[in-house]
């Protein structure tokens, strides 16, 4: 008595922590129940649904009022549809006042600085000249520099001496005083600005000689330093300066020995005078009346007639009263809100994994907001662009939503996505139906990604569809004409390279895709189902009979999913990775236990019972340690659902019944008192914690993996049998409750056992009988190998796949004192697996499948 009292307190404390689990879960399912429509209303994710929600619509909101005030219309498009004014206003013409201040700056004076140093040697050199040759006899005695330079001989010598004293030397220094003045007024410049200055507007240039005012003369006095009849000039030049006879000759040869430029032009100076003439030119202003045409449908708009536009918009809103302006804006902002609360009751009615998850719900709302807040800022940036930046965004949100969740979601989001957009940029439903013809191709496309060639035919489908539509849609609203159907090519190329641009985005950010929505893709899955997998390496190697009930399960599991067009590789990749906790325990699961050897046979009940409902625990923790993504936890802490661990359950039940009965056989008082306090393990002990399974392709899982266990035991699995059993099973699992939170539906579930009968019938299909030889003494007869069955299992494992435990598992441990038997049919008397499920639950049937 006091050895059962001791492993029945050890019983109870080691299940505390499942029923304390299972308790909660009742708590909830009741407090569900009783709070009815307001439980909802108080939860963390509805708050935080609602406030993404307003977030959501507020961005929205705002977008799209903004956009739709900007002129969405670029230079040189034909336009669509007729223009103008609503308002009368002026405004400046910018041409025209461009033109006028243009023609001001050519017609401000160029400015010229003159060489002071060149000039004031010429008139230094022809003053000091009489003083320097007047002691002079002959051309001999004068330097051959200066004879040269002043082209002097003995008559010109003798007139320069004769001024080099008396009132000569007065009218000398007259008249070079006068040929400097000459000389300041009639610039001489180099051949580029003299050519300059010929073909210039203006008439007038503005000589600058320092130390006096700026002069300004015109423009047909300059002269050529580079002109043969410079000397002519210059001779001229000293005339007028009232030299005469051999002094003329002299003062001529001065100016025209090696003559170089005697003004320079000023850049800076030219280009400060003629800004300060443009601005000095008034505005030039335009009036446009109310109705006036800003342009027509057909026309090619024109830069002059986009700035019209701009000012026309600008005067309008100034001219508007508050309700006259917000009117409009609200009127949005209600659209908006009226195709959010389609987007959000769309989610709340079918799209369970964004409803339950906050996160979920921000990535989809910033992905929304995001793509149409980069439709409506290129679209403004740029317009002519608006087949890609307007169609682009939307297909984009189209693929990603196909990828994530389902073509159904990617439907739904892609087709408001599109009206928002078209809302926003204030576009008629052409735009809208080549926006359908993108969203269309990506669901019809988009149904699985297994490999990148799926995303790369979406693209060039993509690029078709959309250059076809776009062009289509051109030609019907753009009038005939060249400009018209350039246009329409133009737009038509565009729209193909978004779809393209579309694909190659989408395949460049794949992983981050994934991580942002916590899905995976088919990529990702056929890189999990390779074998080569470290988890699944070591699967192999620690726990090959687990790994080898995966591999089976996993068959049954992708044959099922396809079926009821679930995802059947995800299904597959699920199956795999679902017993991965086993590889800490592997000997306790008889699939990878020795014949004869069973630890289960020293431990009580409940700690049998800590072990076999640890594998789940110790697979969630595998998965975070190996990152596998998050949507594979659902298989692996749902692959038993709640369901009964029967098999030690049932044996816990009889040690409490033999006790309570060795208690009675003591005495009537004692023993009485001790056999009550005996009571037998609740039901709720032995019950998995779950989670149930949330998505059908986690019950579909669970189901074949009760399945596949309760095969290995049948004695004769033929066809009809095999239907019977799993029939059986699912019915079970359907009144046991496993299926409650999947949207697993009667008709799927009928179909799914019809696939998984097949597919175990095919596994279990018939051998024909070869000869054995002379040698066998017995004539023919079948070899042992050749006889289809399970593999050689203990009768308690038999039993407790027919008992269902579990989830009908090979999870259970061959019973104490059991002999193996070695062989693929029941001992004499024993009931049939598919006997032992339709038994029920009851305890007798588990006695009599193990012979007890």
């Amino acid at each position: 008595m006091g050895g059962w009292g001791a492993d029945r307190t050890m019983a109870r404390d080691a299940s505390r922590s499942t029923t304390r689990a299972r308790t909660e879960e009742l708590r909830r399912e009741i407090a569900l129940t009783e709070a009815g429509w307001r439980r909802p209303l108080r939860s963390r994710a509805f708050i935080l649904g609602v406030l993404i929600w307003a977030a959501f619509v507020a961005g929205t909101g705002v977008l799209a009022v903004w956009t739709r005030e900007q002129p969405l219309v670029a230079v040189d498009r034909v336009m669509r549809q007729t223009r103008t004014v609503r308002t009368s206003f002026e405004i400046v013409d910018e041409a025209a006042t461009e033109q006028a201040r243009q023609t001001a700056r050519q017609q401000t004076p160029r400015v010229y600085v003159a060489d002071a140093s060149l000039l004031d040697e010429i008139r230094t050199s022809l003053e000091n000249l009489p003083r320097a040759l007047k002691d002079v006899q002959d051309l001999a005695g004068v330097e051959a520099g200066l004879r040269q330079q002043f082209d002097l001989n003995d008559e010109r010598l003798a007139a320069v001496r004769a001024a080099a004293e008396g009132a000569a030397a007065d009218r000398w220094q007259q008249r070079v005083r006068q040929l400097g003045e000459a000389l300041a007024r009639t610039p001489i410049l180099d051949r580029l600005a003299f050519q300059v200055e010929l073909i210039s507007q203006n008439e007038e240039i503005e000589l600058r000689v320092p130390g006096r005012s700026a002069a300004l003369v015109r423009s047909n006095v300059v002269l050529n330093v580079e002109d043969r009849n410079l000397a002519d000039a210059m001779r001229t030049l000293a005339a007028a300066s009232g030299f005469t006879g051999a002094a003329l000759d002299v003062a001529a040869a001065r100016l025209s020995h090696q003559p170089k430029p005697t003004f320079m032009f000023d850049g800076p100076a030219t280009a400060t005078a003629q800004d300060l003439s443009a601005r000095a030119v008034s505005e030039q202003r335009v009036s446009y009346p109310d109705r006036e045409v800003i342009y027509r449908r057909g026309d090619v708009l024109t830069p002059t007639r986009l700035s019209v536009l701009r000012a026309a918009m600008k005067e309008e809103r100034n001219a508007q009263g508050a309700l006259q302006l917000w009117l409009p804006r609200v009127a949005v902002v209600g659209v908006v809100l009226a195709v959010s609360l389609a987007l959000a009751g769309y989610v709340a009615l079918f799209c369970h994994a964004v409803r339950r998850n906050p996160v979920r719900m921000g990535a989809l709302a910033g992905l929304m907001v995001g793509t149409m807040g980069l439709a409506c800022w290129t679209t403004v940036l740029e317009p002519s662009l608006i087949a890609l930046t307007g169609v682009a965004p939307t297909v984009f949100v189209t693929v990603l939503l196909a990828i994530a969740y389902d073509r159904r979601v990617a439907l739904a989001f892609g087709a408001l996505h599109g009206v928002l957009v078209c809302l926003a940029l204030d576009q008629s439903v052409s735009l809208y139906a080549i926006m359908v013809v993108g969203i269309g191709v990506a669901v019809w496309q988009l149904k699985e990604v297994r490999e990148r060639d799926a995303l790369i035919r979406t693209g060039v489908l993509e690029a078709i569809a959309l250059a076809g539509g776009t062009c289509l849609v051109s030609i019907l609203e753009l009038p005939g004409t060249p400009e018209a159907l350039r246009q329409a090519a133009w737009d038509a190329g565009l729209a193909g390279f978004g779809g393209l641009l579309v694909a190659g985005v989408t395949l460049f950010i794949l992983p981050t895709v994934e991580r942002m929505f916590d899905i995976m893709t088919g990529m990702t899955l056929i890189e999990l189902r390779d074998p080569k997998q470290p988890l699944l390496r070591q699967l192999q190697q620690r726990a090959p009979g687990t790994y080898n009930h995966s591999l089976n399960l996993a068959s049954l599991a992708e044959a099922a999913a396809d079926a009821i067009g679930a995802d059947s590789l995800l299904a597959y990749v699920g199956a795999l990775y679902h017993d991965i906790g086993k590889m800490n325990k592997p000997e306790y699961f008889v699939e990878n236990q020795t014949p004869g050897i069973n630890k289960h046979d020293k431990l009580s009940p409940a700690m049998s019972l800590l072990v076999i409902v640890g594998h789940v625990k110790d697979g969630m923790e595998l998965a975070r340690e190996f990152t596998l993504p998050r949507p594979l936890w659902h298989f692996i802490e749902s692959h038993h659902g709640t369901t009964l661990v029967e098999y030690f359950y049932h044996r816990a039940r009889r040690q409490a019944e033999a006790a309570a009965a060795l208690a009675l056989g003591g005495g009537a008082g004692a023993g009485e008192s001790a056999a009550e306090s005996i009571a037998p393990p609740a039901e709720l002990e032995y019950r998995y914690p779950g989670p149930k399974p949330r998505i059908k392709e986690a019950a579909i899982v669970m189901l074949c993996d009760a399945v596949e266990s309760a095969s290995r035991a049948m004695a004769d699995p033929t066809p009809s049998r095999i239907e019977a059993m799993v029939r059986a099973i699912a019915t079970k699992r359907l009144l046991d409750g496993q299926f409650d939170e999947c949207d697993l539906t009667l008709r799927e579930l009928n179909t799914i056992v019809e696939a998984v009968s097949k597919t175990l019938a095919s596994i279990y299909h018939g051998r024909i009988a070869y000869p054995t030889g002379p040698a066998g003494g017995e004539g023919e007869r079948p070899r042992t190998g050749d006889v289809p069955g399970p593999r050689t299992s203990t009768g308690a494992a038999a039993a407790g796949a027919a008992g269902g435990n579990g989830g009908g598992r090979s999870e259970m441990p061959g019973a104490s004192g059991s002999a193996a038997i070695p062989t693929t049919r029941l001992p004499a008397g024993a009931m049939s697996p598919v006997q032992g499920v339709t038994g029920g639950v009851g305890g007798s049937a588990v006695r009599r499948t193990r012979g007890e």
